[in-house]
C-alpha cells in the first residue's frame, strides 16, 4: 500500500506559517511515505450549505493556500517523495496556464508532480472568474486533453468545445509523462474519459463496499478501452477510528488499509491534521504511517 499525507491546514500547528509544512513535507520524504497532496479552491462563497458531501468542514474564514504554488515550494525542500493535487478544480484555469504550470512544477520535483482533478461544486466560484458553471466536467475534460497536447514540448494544435488553439509549443515540456488523477464521481462517462485519459481515481467515499462496486466498474471501462484494468490506480481515505479517549486514533484507522486494498485502492490518503494537535503530534503521526 502507498500513503499519501495530505498538507492542508496543517499551518495552524505553526502559528499560520504555511512555509512550515516543507518541513512536514521534508519528514515525509525521508521517512520513505509515497506523497504529499493538497486540495483547491479559489474563492470561497457563502453558500456552503450546498455542498454535497454532507456539513462543510471549515469555515467561511478558512485560508485555501493555491496548492501547486505550495508545491514548488515542497518540491525544494524534498527529494524523492510525490507532490500531487486531490484534487485541483482544473476548470477555473485556463488549459493553456494549467499545462504551463503543471510542467514548471514538474521540472520543479524533477519528474514528481501528479496532477488531481476535480470539477468543484461552487457556483461562485466559476462566476467569479468568468467561467460557466454548466458542462464543467466536459470542460476539464477538454483542458486535460489540450495539457497533454502541449506537454509533447512540440508545436501542436487543438480543437474541442471548449479550448481550441493553433500552432503552439508550450515549453518547458515535463520531465516526463504527468500522471492524472479524476476525482469525481465515476458515471459511466466519467470511467471512460478515465480509460482515455489513463487516469487514476480519487474517491470521496471511504467505505470499502462502496468503492469496490465502483472499481469494478471503472475496471470494465478500463478494459473495453483496451486498457490494463489491473493498473487502475485508486485513492481514498479511511473510515476514521474514535479511540477511548474520544479522539481519532490512527493505528487504529490505519487498520482498515486490508479492507481498502480488497476493495481495489492502491493509495491511502491520510488527513494528518485530523491526528494531531502539535508539531510532536504531526512527527509521530508520520512514523506511525511509515510504520504501517
Amino acid at each position: 500500500m502507498r500513503y499519501t499525507v495530505s498538507l492542508h491546514g496543517l499551518h495552524g500547528h505553526f502559528g499560520g506559517d504555511i512555509g512550515a509544512v516543507v518541513g512536514v513535507a521534508a519528514l515525509a520524504d525521508e521517512l520513505g511515505l509515497h506523497a504529499v497532496s493538497l486540495p483547491d479552491h479559489v474563492a470561497m462563497g457563502t453558500r456552503t450549505d450546498l455542498y454535497p458531501y454532507g456539513q462543510f468542514p471549515l469555515p467561511e474564514t478558512y485560508p485555501w493556500y493555491e496548492p501547486m504554488t505550495v508545491l514548488a515550494a515542497v518540491a525544494q525542500g524534498t527529494r524523492r517523495i510525490r507532490l500531487t493535487t486531490s484534487v485541483l478544480i482544473s476548470p477555473l484555469r485556463p488549459a493553456v496556464l494549467l499545462a504551463k504550470i503543471a510542467a514548471t512544477l514538474d521540472c520543479l520535483s524533477a519528474g514528481r508532480f501528479e496532477l488531481g482533478a476535480g470539477v468543484g461544486w461552487q457556483r461562485e466560484e466559476f462566476d467569479a472568474v468568468g467561467v460557466p458553471f454548466e458542462k464543467r466536467a466536459a470542460r476539464l475534460i477538454d483542458g486535460l486533453r489540450a495539457c497533454r497536447t502541449l506537454w509533447s514540448g512540440e508545436r501542436r494544435s487543438f480543437e474541442s468545445p471548449t479550448v481550441a488553439f493553433s500552432d503552439l509549443r508550450s515549453l518547458p515540456a515535463p520531465v516526463g509523462g504527468i500522471p492524472l488523477w479524476l476525482g469525481m464521481k465515476p458515471t459511466p462517462r466519467v470511467r471512460e474519459w478515465m480509460a482515455e485519459l489513463d487516469a487514476g481515481w480519487v474517491a470521496m467515499a471511504v467505505d470499502a463496499a462502496a468503492i469496490a462496486a465502483d472499481v469494478a466498474a471503472i475496471r470494465e471501462s478500463f478494459a473495453k478501452a483496451g486498457r490494463d484494468s489491473g493498473a487502475l490506480r485508486v485513492r481514498a481515505g479511511l473510515p476514521v477510528r474514535i479511540g477511548a479517549d474520544r479522539r481519532p486514533d490512527l493505528a487504529a484507522t490505519l487498520e482498515g488499509s486490508s479492507a481498502a486494498a480488497a476493495a481495489g485502492v492502491t493509495d491511502i490518503e491520510i488527513f494528518l491534521g485530523a491526528f494531531a494537535r502539535s508539531p510532536a503530534d504531526l512527527e509521530n503521526a508520520l512514523r506511525t504511517i511509515a510504520a504501517a
